[in-house]
């Protein structure tokens, strides 16, 4: 098993800037990758920054953001600094981790923190 607590969201201009995190607790070592998902309220879940564990160049982005977000990971704590935020940003962001062994996939979520830009 595996705790995911983030932290860090908030109220922003647009332009602004917010970095969240996440610290990883219990399971750690089997973690495969960690990042964030956004959901914004009608919209599906989307993957928006990951990075995996055995190499912190590994990482992937939504496109959107792309340029404007980083992930990075420091032991069992992920972040996402978020810059040059957009009102199109706006939406709970959720951790999560991922475990890959012989019996699948298992994925972990943290409870989500709210992300709101203003235009």
């Amino acid at each position: 098993q595996v705790q995911l607590v983030e932290s860090g969201g908030g109220l922003v201009q647009a332009g602004g800037s917010l970095r969240l995190s996440c610290a990883a607790s219990g399971n750690t070592l089997s973690i495969d990758t960690m990042g964030w998902y956004r959901q914004a309220p009608g919209k599906q879940r989307e993957s928006v920054a990951h990075i995996a564990s055995d190499s912190e160049s590994n990482t992937d982005y939504l496109d959107s953001v792309k340029g404007r977000f980083t992930v990075s990971r420091d032991k069992n704590t992920v972040y996402l600094q978020m810059n040059s935020l957009k009102p199109e940003d706006t939406a709970t962001y959720f951790c999560h981790a991922r475990i890959v062994s012989f019996r699948g996939l298992n994925d972990y979520w943290g409870q989500g923190t709210q992300v709101t830009v203003s235009g």
